[in-house]
């Protein structure tokens, strides 16, 4: 079998304000949910999985960085959906030309920041 990308845990302060943002962005389905984890199921067979970071176990969550690959007509729902609800949005990961989108490596792309506040990429076009 090759290796492909199957699941990852994201860092939550409020797993379902997390999921909903994430359900509400990307059209992400919903997952059977288990033990500490909200899961949101994406194209190809890949979950994520949303867990609250313990209060007690560290200060603040670290910012990670997720880019999501998606096309055309998703990405316009999308960015109207992030506009609509006046997400702070950037052209670039620099977070200096807010309020734009980018039209980089043949397509479009934009840098938003989750609830939690992990760094989102969402682009129509591969870097490869």
């Amino acid at each position: 079998m090759p290796c492909t990308f199957n699941h990852t845990i994201v860092a939550a302060r409020d797993r379902a304000e997390s999921a909903a943002f994430f359900r509400r962005v990307f059209e992400a389905a919903d997952a059977p949910s288990w033990g500490p984890f909200t899961n949101l199921a994406l194209d190809g067979g890949v979950l994520i999985q949303f867990a609250d970071l313990p209060a007690d176990a560290f200060p603040q969550i670290q910012p990670q960085h997720y880019a999501f690959l998606v096309d055309d007509a998703l990405f316009d729902r999308a960015y109207a959906r992030l506009v609509a609800d006046g997400v702070e949005h950037w052209a670039d990961p620099q977070m200096q030309r807010t309020g734009e989108i980018n039209h980089g490596h043949g397509g479009r792309g934009v840098y938003f920041r989750d609830p939690a506040g992990h760094f989102l990429e969402m682009i129509t076009s591969p870097y490869l």
